[in-house]
């Protein structure tokens, strides 16, 4: 400072303190900025460690943004495709007929005879169910009660006073029942598997798991209440008419 007081070039003036920084200058090293200024001058990129200010570029290596993971983790669901039908409303027979009655799933039982290709939904599989159950009931239980009521049991008293039980013939009506029942049964063993194999298909399950309900019968009626799954497509063969 020159002896009037005006400070001379490169010397801070007596307004200014000595040890603060001027306006643009950085701080030396230790100090803190004063209140309202950045700590660096614009376009300047922070040091190692430190987040870049508002508007700057993040540097070389470092994360823009955190990645969020996608919210379906095993894809998209899938869909179900629409059932094709005919001029009559009535699907193809590779096709599962949703929502069929009685008389037409008794009928498509037989059309299906021996598929085991393609889906059936659960209302074509219990409606056959009750058919069956009626059909049986009629054959073999008619063959019980024939058997019952037409071979009455007599006492019969010998010459030594012994008496014993002696049962009539039974009616030859009751064992037509029988073989009726037989044949019956034979006829729908295959479309009965076959039923029970597009059952499962129809829940996206393979068909020969069936064979578990030969050991433990209950699992017959887990496997027809199980509900349709649209990926049970892929056992559908469209080009077998």
């Amino acid at each position: 400072m020159s002896n009037d007081g005006t400070p001379q070039w490169g010397q801070p003036g007596g307004d200014q303190q000595q040890g603060q920084p001027g306006s643009g200058e950085q701080p030396g090293y230790g100090q803190q900025p004063e209140y309202g200024q950045q700590p660096g001058g614009y376009g300047q990129q922070p040091g190692y460690g430190q987040q870049p200010g508002y508007g700057q570029q993040p540097g070389y290596g470092q994360q823009p943004y955190q990645q969020y993971a996608h919210p379906y983790v095993g894809g998209y669901p899938q869909l179900a495709q629409p059932i094709p039908v005919g001029p009559d409303g009535v699907p193809p027979l590779w096709a599962p007929w949703y929502g069929i009655g009685f008389l037409d799933a008794f009928l498509r039982f037989f059309k299906k005879y021996a598929r085991f290709d393609g889906r059936a939904g659960r209302s074509e599989y219990w409606y056959w169910f009750l058919a069956n159950a009626i059909v049986t009931i009629v054959l073999y239980g008619g063959f019980i009660a024939l058997l019952i009521a037409t071979s009455p049991s007599t006492t019969v008293v010998d010459d030594y006073g012994y008496s014993r039980d002696v049962s009539g013939a039974p009616s030859p009506f009751a064992f037509v029942l029988l073989g009726l029942f037989v044949l019956w049964w034979l006829a729908t063993l295959v479309p009965n598997l076959a039923l029970a194999w597009r059952r499962l298909h129809d829940a996206n399950l393979p068909g020969p798991l069936w064979l578990v309900s030969l050991i433990a019968s209950p699992a017959a009626i887990v496997f027809g209440c199980l509900p349709s799954s649209p990926a049970g497509a892929q056992y559908d063969r469209p080009d077998l008419r």
